[in-house]
């Protein structure tokens, strides 16, 4: 063997190199995009037909397909306060989380405008029908107050987060994260839509809310208590397992 063959063969593998920040953002971008179009979808156009129960799965399979397909390129976070709750339990940099922010921000509100035009082509539609918006008191689908909305988004949300930061855990069972995500957030919506038709996703309620004007002027409490919610998670996670800094 030639001492270039031998040198080649012992030669330490290099390290895989991480996708590229575009691709990253991009990615973001096209997995909230899917859970807004999914998720939203079922709500507007079938929800009549498949109940709460076929809505919550639409939401839970939409990040379990999706997660599959691009958490390799940016962990597959789809919502804003996965994306802080991360970073709050020093699991992501706080310098990629503006970034990440906009791009699923920007991926669900395109989602929202294919959505709005498929669901236009419906004589007689109107946003007032319903368009998958988050709310309370008047604009709870069963009437429940402000205080009540508010108490279930950050629980929910700090349940939810929690759970990816445990499934996701370098000792977790591999393989299983994406499913046991997609699990968490169809029982989640189970609780919850009688509630606040659910948010635990800011980027979700505001792609929807920019095209019913009732919405948003509510929109405030789906921004800030999932966000609320994903801190107490990201804070009681780094204190449960001292995780070292990202």
């Amino acid at each position: 063997m030639s001492r270039a063959s031998t040198d080649r063969a012992v030669a330490p593998r290099s390290a895989p190199t991480a996708p590229p920040t575009r691709a990253r953002n991009g990615a973001e971008a096209f997995g909230t995009f899917w859970l807004v179009l999914v998720g939203c979808g079922t709500a507007v156009l079938a929800g009549d037909e498949v109940g709460y129960l076929g809505i919550a799965l639409a939401f839970g399979l939409s990040v379990v397909t999706m997660a599959y397909a691009v958490s390799s390129i940016s962990g597959g976070h789809f919502n804003p306060a996965v994306t802080v709750g991360l970073a709050v339990g020093r699991r992501f940099p706080w310098r990629d989380v503006p970034a990440y922010v906009v791009s699923q921000v920007v991926g669900g509100t395109i989602a929202a405008a294919v959505l709005y035009v498929v669901a236009s082509g419906r004589d007689g539609f109107t946003t007032a029908d319903g368009f998958a918006t988050n709310g309370y008191g008047a604009h709870s689908p069963d009437g429940y107050s402000l205080l009540a909305a508010a108490v279930a988004e950050i629980v929910l949300t700090a349940m939810f987060v929690l759970i990816i930061l445990g499934v996701t855990d370098r000792r977790a069972p591999a393989g299983f994260g994406p499913l046991a995500i997609g699990l968490t957030l169809t029982a989640v919506h189970l609780v919850s839509i009688p509630v606040t038709d659910t948010s635990v996703n800011p980027a979700r309620s505001l792609a929807v809310a920019w095209f019913d004007t009732a919405a948003l002027g509510q929109v405030w409490l789906f921004v800030v208590a999932p966000v609320v919610g994903a801190v107490l998670a990201g804070l009681t996670w780094s204190r449960l397992t001292a995780e070292p800094a990202a």
